[in-house]
């Protein structure tokens, strides 16, 4: 299905803005939270191109209620069209089968339902970001659980403001065995202590599943965290994208419309 579809990934610290034209995906960007100003102005560029395609609409996800209704204002504004909500107004497109489905994260099954449909079998999707999750789906798609831990940032702020002495340094991937200095000691714990959960996880969810599943990544640190390394399939930074359009295509296609 060839759709229109301006597309928005609300998070904990940014929003993310994509436009499908005719199914095709262009840039997408990303605008801080510190920045909600430019929403409405980010997002009206987006839209104008598909603004007179036929059928063209506004979809989003959100892990974020506190700024769902600003996001709507913003998007209605720059659009003059209501938001189509993945997991209200838009069912999710994938069996979510934890514990209690409406408490799992729509970012999470977004990007598993992506990552199922490209790779079409099992397959875990780490994502990297605020917080780092390592989920995991069967070979029919349905979204069975992950892990959640802290992301890279809050790992070396919680060293940072939990210790007297140790300090704040940005992420960079280390470039020595042995951290001869703070700074590299602690991107050794932090760098090879994210690609530890991730390995060992998808190790246990490979026992459990009978098979190795495929590995996507993606999330602002996945490039310098997973880029070449050969447990990973891919690094994919716009796989949310792709879920909600996923998403909006299934209802489409469900509803007859």
């Amino acid at each position: 299905m060839e759709i229109n579809l301006l597309a928005l990934s609300l998070g904990n610290c940014r929003l993310a803005i994509g436009s499908f034209a005719a199914g095709q995906l262009g840039p997408v960007t990303r605008v801080p939270h510190g920045q909600r100003g430019d929403w409405a102005a980010r997002i009206r560029e987006l839209w104008a191109p598909l603004a007179d395609e036929p059928g063209a609409a506004v979809a989003a996800a959100s892990v974020n209620p506190a700024l769902d209704q600003p996001l709507e204002q913003a998007i209605e504004r720059a659009t003059g069209r209501k938001v189509l909500w993945i997991g209200k107004d838009i069912d999710l497109p994938i069996r979510v089968m934890t514990e209690e489905p409406q408490r799992t994260g729509v970012d999470r099954v977004l990007n598993i339902a992506a990552a199922h449909e490209q790779m079409g079998k099992a397959c875990v999707v780490v994502d990297a970001g605020t917080a780092v999750t390592v989920d995991c789906c069967n070979d029919a798609g349905d979204f069975l659980g992950g892990a959640i831990a802290p992301g890279v940032s809050m790992m070396l702020d919680a060293l940072h403001h939990g210790t007297a002495k140790l300090p704040r340094v940005d992420f960079d991937i280390p470039t020595e065995v042995f951290g001869r200095s703070t700074r590299e000691a602690i991107l050794q714990g932090v760098y090879h202590g994210t690609r530890g959960l991730v390995k060992e996880s998808v190790e246990r969810y490979a026992t459990e599943l009978g098979q190795w599943p495929e590995i996507i990544a993606t999330g602002g640190d996945a490039p310098k965290l997973f880029e070449g390394w050969e447990l990973i399939h891919a690094v994919s930074p716009d796989l949310a994208m792709y879920g909600i359009a996923l998403a909006y295509a299934d209802y489409h296609i469900k509803h007859g419309t």
